[in-house]
């Protein structure tokens, strides 16, 4: 089982026996506007069972469910890169908890799978999100407009941010 360990957290592979507090989570005040429509069934096979490309990771704070990441990889040569979603529980927040978790998915990402860029899509009025992941060392690259929808059934913009292997941070929370 792949285990990687930041300053704070650690990260796991999703089991399972996580489904319930993922989905719990993806459910809750504060993330289910930035995940609506979130199902068991995709859980399962999106998160666990790594269908939809998507590889899935349990966020740990001191032993207790803290959150949840996963990552995704364009494999085209060409364009090779990876991609990163984060969601926290409400006890997590402005702690520096997602800023760690991000920072050892990134550092994963590009040390240990060879990736030379990391893309991440947060609402563009998700300020908390924008915050941690500049603190990791992102950069805004541009909005794209009506890019996702969201829980209230209209289009919403999202700012796309990127990092290189440069652009990495070591260790501010």
């Amino acid at each position: 089982m792949i285990v990687l360990e930041g300053l704070r957290v650690v990260l796991r592979r999703a089991v399972e026996a996580d489904v319930d507090a993922i989905l719990e989570l993806l459910q809750s005040p504060g993330v289910a506007e930035w995940w609506p429509d979130a199902a068991r069934e995709d859980v399962i096979t999106k998160t666990v069972e790594g269908g939809g490309d998507t590889v899935g990771f349990v966020i740990e704070v001191e032993g207790a469910f803290a959150g949840f990441i996963q990552y995704w990889e364009e494999d085209d040569t060409a364009y090779r890169h990876a991609g990163i979603d984060v969601a926290l529980g409400a006890g997590y927040r402005d702690r520096g908890v997602g800023t760690d978790a991000v920072r050892t998915m990134a550092r994963h990402l590009l040390d240990d799978l060879g990736h030379h860029r990391v893309v991440i899509d947060p609402a563009a009025h998700n300020a908390r999100a924008i915050r941690a992941y500049e603190k990791v060392g992102f950069k805004r690259v541009g909005v794209m407009r009506r890019y996702e929808r969201g829980a209230d059934g209209t289009w919403h913009d999202s700012l796309l941010m990127d990092l290189l292997s440069d652009d990495l941070t070591q260790g501010r929370l």
